[in-house]
């Protein structure tokens, strides 16, 4: 495993971080899961992802307990709060709601303080000025290391740089956008704007809600046991801005076999190492259901792919990306 640093802040991460996005939010067994967060650790991931919302806070207990017997320098742990908990009506980032949530997450966690606190969608009914304040508290008071956000647009990246600037607050070290072969977004504008903030990336979901495993066959059932064949797990595939299941860009995707081949690496090793070749990027965030699937991807770590090879996945994508 290799680390990069994430931004100005000051974090160190493995390039390839362990979300529990829906596996281990009750996608998998409690066990499964626990297994797999061991397995992640004895590969060299050191930054686990997680979210208050995730499971109802279910994600955050399993990832807690998972990592309990080990030595808290051993690892990093990264959080989110925007989202309602569970059936609770209060969302959003106020100040009051950074101070309830981070309590309860360290609560859930076992923990006295969490790596990385990060605003998982802006929040537009709260002043700017009153986030910022209110995560530079969190971080004063030794219950944060650093602080980011996921899912913020370039506009309202520069904001946040400004609004921390102008009151000397403690700025974002770190962004979580969706990025993959599939989905290109963030290279319009949001990496330029991080760039600009000593802001580093987390590229969540590199594999395409695993489409770019390239187990999914088009006309074909999904395999059992995969998340698409997972009513816990694949309600996101159709909705999370591209038809990840859909034929057509399977028949795109299984045009990748040949390249990856080529080089010796299986799919995910490949789709991996092209998100990770951004300088941008300090970790991609892997899911598993299986602590094998780990050992796979740990693989990615390091390789590098030629300009040849990016011009051929270039290629075969081209009509099924999305950019904008």
């Amino acid at each position: 495993m290799r680390y990069r640093k994430l931004g100005n802040g000051p974090l160190e991460v493995s390039e390839l971080s362990f979300g529990t996005w829906l596996t281990v939010a009750g996608g998998v067994g409690h066990e499964q899961a626990i297994r797999c967060i061991h397995a992640a650790l004895d590969y060299g991931i050191t930054l686990f992802d997680t979210a208050n919302q995730y499971g109802a806070g279910e994600a955050e207990r399993v990832l807690g307990e998972a990592l309990g017997s080990f030595p808290r320098d051993r690892y990093l742990i990264a959080t989110k709060l925007y989202f309602p908990v569970g059936d609770e009506p209060d969302h959003g980032l106020s100040a009051e709601q950074i101070e309830k949530q981070l309590n309860r997450s360290l609560e859930r966690l076992g923990v006295e303080y969490v790596d990385l606190y990060q605003c998982h969608r802006y929040d537009k009914h709260t002043p700017l000025d009153e986030t910022m304040r209110a995560l530079d508290r969190a971080v004063r008071s030794g219950k944060v290391r650093a602080i980011g956000f996921s899912e913020w647009t370039a506009e309202q990246i520069d904001a946040a740089a400004r609004t921390a600037g102008e009151g000397g607050l403690v700025p974002f070290s770190s962004s979580q956008p969706q990025y993959s072969m599939l989905w290109r977004k963030p290279e319009a504008a949001v990496f330029a704007a991080c760039a600009r903030h000593g802001i580093g990336n987390l590229a969540f979901s590199p594999l395409a809600h695993g489409v770019l495993t390239g187990k999914y066959a088009p006309g074909v059932p999904p395999p059992e046991g995969s998340r698409a064949a997972s009513e816990q797990m694949n309600m996101f595939m159709e909705t999370a801005g591209r038809h990840y299941r859909s034929d057509y860009l399977l028949e795109a995707v299984a045009k990748l076999k040949p390249i990856a081949a080529g080089l010796g690496l299986s799919m995910v090793q490949m789709a991996l190492a092209w998100a990770l070749r951004r300088g941008e990027v300090a970790s991609a965030i892997i899911g598993a259901s299986r602590p094998e699937q780990i050992e796979d991807n740990v693989k990615a770590a390091g390789v590098e792919l030629s300009p040849e090879t990016l011009a051929q996945i270039d290629e075969v994508l081209a009509g099924v990306v999305v950019r904008e």
